[in-house]
């Protein structure tokens, strides 16, 4: 028998399928936002304290995600402010109030913490003592190079081998080429059930001319990367139910679950 709880979230599934194919919705969230984009409504936002430039509906999202995922890493590509870290790290440390956290070793013989991994090829003076200076620092990790650097790549996965259950979120260079460098070499560190969560693919569906001082566009950015990675792994599907939900996001069609090995 169904519970109170299993009713209410089949009611809600429906009313999301049905949003996520309500044309008149999509054109009106469409056009909110190309309007918010051009007064940089994403970067008005902190998380404890540190600006963590993400739209507060992905931030959301995300929270929805590492419930439901519970994972021992986050890894992380770009850095900026650091907000996002803080919030991944902030996320990790209510689940540990919530359960016995830790993960182990395939050994187990060393117990590991739960952690966010962070990758930026330019950590600044001022973010890096921001940082360290937060309370939540002591569940972030940062390593400085490009995330398709293959040094930093095996720094990455030499981290990784430590854990069992990951998470991965690419938010760094948004060009073709780069993101879908980043998708080989991290998605597959993605546990079976889990997210490769592709950040600024709404850069597809964006007028022409928003990011003329930027090497990415529609044609050359995260979906299309992503679109060209899905072609050769199966083992991942883009969970619309996600962009469905929430309507307004960054990462349409970038919700990337592994279902499979």
């Amino acid at each position: 028998m169904s519970s109170e709880y299993d009713s209410f979230r089949m009611e809600c599934d429906n009313e999301i399928e049905a949003q996520g194919n309500d044309k008149e919705f999509l054109d009106v969230t469409k056009a909110w936002f190309t309007r918010a984009n051009r007064s940089k409504y994403s970067y008005h936002f902190e998380w404890l304290g540190r600006p963590v430039i993400q739209y507060p509906q992905d931030l959301m999202a995300m929270q929805e995600i590492i419930w439901r995922v519970k994972p021992d890493l986050i890894i992380e590509t770009g850095i900026a402010h650091g907000g996002s870290l803080i919030f991944s790290a902030s996320m990790l440390q209510l689940l540990d109030s919530c359960e016995t956290p830790p993960a182990t070793h395939d050994n187990d013989e060393t117990v590991t913490s739960r952690l966010v991994l962070g990758i930026d090829i330019d950590i600044r003076n001022h973010n890096q003592r921001a940082l360290d200076n937060h309370p939540m620092s002591r569940g972030i990790k940062m390593i400085q190079g490009s995330s398709i650097d293959p040094d930093i790549i095996e720094q990455v996965h030499d981290v990784a081998s430590a854990y069992k259950n990951i998470l991965v979120c690419l938010d760094s260079n948004h060009t073709h080429k780069h993101v879908l460098a980043e998708l080989e070499a991290y998605a597959g560190l993605v546990t079976t059930g889990s997210y490769c969560v592709v950040f600024d693919t709404v850069i597809d569906d964006m007028p022409p001319d928003t990011f003329s001082d930027r090497p990415w566009g529609p044609g050359n950015n995260p979906k299309t990367a992503a679109k060209e990675f899905l072609k050769n792994h199966v083992e991942f599907e883009i969970d619309r139910s996600v962009q469905n939900r929430y309507m307004i996001t960054a990462a349409p069609d970038g919700f990337l679950r592994r279902v499979s090995v």
